[in-house]
């Protein structure tokens, strides 16, 4: 049961999903369209999931689920996964690979492996202050406090 993504509570679990490069205006539009039908239809165990959707940047697709009403389960988080790999294929788009990191450069959002972010911060191209996203939270509330930090903040600190 697809719902208004301000109104799920900040208990609710969130996936986060990272595009390897940002998708155009028109390809949001598809993506959007895809996640609502794809989120109307959530269900586990024949029970719809009560969640919500955003697309953030143009890179970021977040999903959440409001567990209090009735919690994702093996067979729905696999659901998930199999339709974020499909919107992959279609986009020919890495959105599963976790050894990535996006930050922000100024107004721009770059995308760089692991290993070069480390490079970067050893070069000092990235500072403590750099502004991450913390991909690896686990619950709205979460992602609204720290989703965007300065690396310093987050997991990525470990480069500094």
């Amino acid at each position: 049961m697809l719902v208004d993504f301000n109104t799920l509570p900040d208990e609710s679990k969130i996936w986060i999903y990272q595009s390897n490069r940002k998708f155009s205006d028109e390809e949001i539009t598809e993506i959007e369209k895809a996640l609502e039908e794809f989120v109307t239809n959530w269900a586990a165990h024949g029970t719809s999931l009560e969640a919500s959707f955003q697309l953030k940047y143009n890179r970021f697709i977040i999903l959440a689920v409001n567990q209090e009403t009735q919690a994702a389960t093996g067979c729905s988080i696999d659901a998930s996964v199999q339709f974020i790999q499909s919107l992959e294929q279609k986009y020919t788009v890495d959105l599963l690979d976790k050894m990535n990191v996006t930050f922000k450069l100024g107004e721009h959002i770059a995308h760089k492996t692991l290993i070069d972010f480390k490079k970067m911060a050893k070069d000092k191209a990235v500072t403590e202050n750099t502004i991450v996203f913390n991909n690896l939270i686990n619950t709205l509330g979460e992602w609204h406090e720290y989703w965007e930090v300065p690396a310093i903040e987050s997991w990525h600190s470990r480069f500094f």
